[in-house]
């Protein structure tokens, strides 16, 4: 029966490091050190555990069942020893030290201008590592320690987490000057009826807000899906006949040079936008100081981004 004192967080780095590159070369790149250390530490891991934890050939590197299992169990020794050493470098100072926040796409080019000087200024000793990804993403990076915090749109699926609202953000319509759902000043949900709409593709929380909403009302989706909210702007000035529903926060940006209608939905649906984090991190009570930050530095609403 193996001990404790046969395994070490290295070799469970290296293991993890396997595991999501399938690949022992990236995985040395990764981790820094040559591919046959980090090869032979996992062997000796593997002899100690008795068990194999991949498969590998000349062409593909594949996690056995017993791998799956063991890799799972190393992301979170992994996790809860980062956590350990986050604690003990804050126990002075909380905002010291880096800080791994990710963010969702359609949230980041809006509000990091606005709220990283902000940041910065109030806590000069913390290093923000930022990462930009989609919802999902964001939640495993979480789950895996990672990432110590995200903000993100708490109507989409986010598991259990702790969290400190941010900011409410509605949706409003966005069309060509001149199309006839832009007529008035704020637009019943039920003129989308029978509208061709523009949304993201999948994997974005707000399209699935957008596609529910469309749902409800009757509009219909345009077979052509978007990467950004940039390119649904885009597509809408091209004058196609089709229109789509962008989140407020993103108007002054993606109609800066006033070629869309904006106009406000009645009654206005809308996000949450939250900064979250996995329960138990150590410096909780940190986190929620630095969502009052973000709070008193979050963009506000200007109407000369209408038109």
């Amino acid at each position: 029966m193996p001990s404790v004192n046969d395994i070490s967080l290295r070799q469970l780095e290296y293991v993890v490091a396997v595991a999501d590159t399938l690949g022992f070369r990236k995985a040395a790149e990764l981790c820094h050190v040559s591919q046959p250390a980090l090869s032979a530490q996992i062997q000796q891991l593997e002899d100690v555990l008795g068990v194999r934890l991949f498969e590998r050939d000349k062409r593909r590197v594949m996690l056995t069942a017993a791998g799956e299992e063991l890799v799972a169990r190393a992301r979170r020794v992994l996790t809860e020893t980062g956590d350990i050493l986050s604690a003990a470098s804050r126990l002075s100072d909380p905002f010291s030290g880096v800080l791994h926040l990710g963010v969702i796409p359609t949230v980041a080019p809006y509000v990091l201008p606005e709220v990283v000087p902000a940041v910065t200024k109030k806590y000069p000793r913390l290093k923000l590592r930022l990462r930009e990804e989609k919802t999902e993403l964001l939640v495993r990076g979480l789950e895996e320690g990672r990432l110590d915090a995200a903000l993100v749109a708490l109507d989409a699926e986010l598991g259990d987490v702790e969290q400190a609202v941010i900011a409410e953000d509605p949706f409003v319509v966005a069309a060509p000057p001149g199309h006839p759902v832009v007529k008035k000043e704020r637009v019943p949900l039920k003129d989308l009826d029978e509208e061709n709409v523009l949304l993201l593709e999948d994997g974005h929380c707000f399209r699935s807000q957008a596609l529910a909403l469309c749902r409800r009302v009757g509009a219909h989706e345009v077979d052509f899906r978007a990467t950004s909210l940039t390119t649904l702007a885009q597509m809408v000035m091209s004058g196609e006949g089709s229109i789509t529903l962008l989140p407020a926060l993103a108007v002054p940006l993606e109609n800066r040079l006033g070629q869309l209608a904006v106009r406000p939905l009645a009654p206005a649906p809308s996000r949450t936008l939250a900064l979250v984090w996995r329960p138990g991190y150590p410096q909780g009570d940190a986190l929620q100081a630095l969502a009052d930050t973000l709070r008193a530095a979050w963009p506000r609403p200007r109407e000369s981004a209408k038109r």
